[in-house]
């Protein structure tokens, strides 16, 4: 496809991420911590809404924290946050897992 204005032919289909192939681990550990750091959100619910209306904003992170210290219900919260870190666990190998198809390093 030839833009209007351009001297050269650019091909729109190739992302910018193909173009910058040692940009890729980058993207990839961008992609595991911002990951991580989905699940743990906290502060923005709590500080702002405290769960909301009708809690409308209550995160899983925040239900956790509402169950061991407003409701006093330690044994709950404390399982609650180990199958968060299974969960977390799980994505971030299914992230790495796949990452061999779309990351690219000198050693493959």
């Amino acid at each position: 496809m030839k833009l209007p204005g351009s001297t050269a032919h650019v091909d729109t289909r190739a992302s910018s991420a193909s173009r910058c192939p040692a940009c890729l681990p980058i993207i990839l550990y961008n992609l595991i911590m911002q990951t991580i750091s989905a699940f743990m959100a906290f502060t923005q619910a709590m500080i702002i809404t405290n769960g909301g209306p009708n809690n409308s904003t209550m995160l899983y992170a925040l239900y956790v924290y509402n169950q061991a210290f407003k409701y006093n219900d330690m044994g709950y919260a404390c399982a609650m946050s180990w199958f968060m870190l299974v969960v977390m666990g799980l994505i971030t190998f299914i992230i790495f897992k796949t990452s061999k198809f779309w990351v690219f390093s000198e050693a493959n």
